[in-house]
């Protein structure tokens, strides 16, 4: 009987630590899974963290440039502008301008003022010296094709890296993207457009549509009325463009005179001249890996000679598109001989063919 009880009380005791061991391993694989799950989260949230890094390398970019314009030097140290205009970067946005824009001397000169005088106020909040934040409303004048709009994009870069503006992107609009055609419109997609613009440049081509004179279901005026708003409230988070041809800004500034008084910089586009649109051809040709041929290049300056005469010259962009044509048929007339053997050079080079038969030229092949 002994020997029986003593049986008994083994099973139990061997139950009771299988069930025990099973516990143990139960909270083992609990506490396994747990470890996984927040292995898992840990790696999830780092992988978040190496996306969201440019963002708060761009912060940081900006609060350096905060601190150094809180950092006050002493009074008797010196500084060198070059040293500033290579701790701003500034060189890049000149040299991008001399390399994508031929001539334009006046202008590049303008820019070179500007820049100078927000480098100069820079120097001087170093050493304390405090002013007013300059005025940087901008108009544009000058023909279509005259690289108003690229000035403006390297004007965006320039004030950006000055630290005049806090993103340095530019908006394109015209009147379709800031007035509405029927009452209440008008101020919601005005506003839109100048959310989006904050921190950078609003640029507005063909500014002068935005008014209509004499028209009493214009809400042109509305959107006229925001913006110079914004222009004054505003004018440290964004800077306003006005775009268009010199006589009809002219007309524009006269009938709406606030306007004209928060404009602090006019840079006129001249038209391009002979030498300089055969100069921007042989740039746009030399990006793509094409070239004139001697015979070629009179006939390209002969089109241009009898194209700046017609209506709807643009310049640089009417060089753009014909070179654009010359390369179609350029391309026709090589693939038109499948079985000649063809030369690089031959794939590079544009002949008087390939211009005679562009529209300038009174041909009856000029219609195609």
């Amino acid at each position: 009987m002994a020997w029986l009880y003593l049986s008994h009380v083994f099973v139990i005791i061997v139950g009771a630590s299988a069930a025990v061991l099973g516990m143990s391993v139960g909270l083992t694989r609990d506490a396994l899974s747990q470890t996984r799950s927040q292995t898992r989260e840990d790696n999830s949230r780092e992988s978040q963290t190496v996306v969201m890094r440019p963002n708060r390398e761009g912060k940081s970019r900006a609060g350096a440039r905060a601190r150094r314009r809180a950092e006050v030097l002493h009074p008797e140290a010196t500084v060198t502008l070059a040293d500033e205009r290579r701790t701003a970067g500034v060189e890049d946005v000149f040299t991008a301008l001399d390399q994508q824009l031929v001539g334009l001397l006046p202008v590049k000169h303008k820019v070179a003022e500007i820049a100078s005088l927000l480098l100069v106020d820079r120097v001087r909040h170093q050493f304390g010296l405090d002013a007013p934040r300059p005025n940087l409303h901008m108009c544009f004048t000058g023909d279509p094709g005259t690289g108003k709009t690229t000035v403006a994009l390297q004007m965006a870069s320039l004030l950006y890296r000055l630290g005049y503006l806090e993103k340095g992107h530019l908006v394109h609009a015209m009147r379709n993207d800031l007035v509405g055609e029927f009452i209440g419109q008008t101020a919601p997609k005005t506003k839109r457009t100048l959310d989006r613009a904050m921190g950078g440049v609003l640029f507005i081509d063909e500014a002068y549509y935005l008014y209509r004179d004499g028209d009493s279901k214009d809400y042109g005026q509305e959107c006229i009325d925001i913006l110079l708003q914004v222009m004054e409230n505003d004018r440290d988070k964004l800077v306003v463009i006005l775009a268009g041809y010199k006589d009809r800004m002219d007309v524009f500034f006269e009938s709406n005179p606030g306007m004209s008084s928060r404009i602090a910089h006019h840079l006129d586009f001249a038209p391009y001249t002979l030498e300089e649109l055969v100069a921007i051809g042989r740039a746009m040709l030399d990006r793509s890996s094409y070239y004139l041929s001697a015979d070629a290049e009179l006939v390209f300056r002969e089109y241009l000679t009898l194209r700046m005469r017609q209506p709807r010259f643009a310049h640089a962009r009417s060089v753009r598109n014909e070179l654009e044509r010359a390369r179609l048929r350029h391309a026709h007339r090589l693939a038109t001989d499948q079985q000649r053997r063809w030369s690089r050079d031959d794939l590079m080079r544009l002949e008087p063919e390939d211009i005679l038969t562009g529209r300038a030229f009174p041909t009856p092949a000029a219609s195609s």
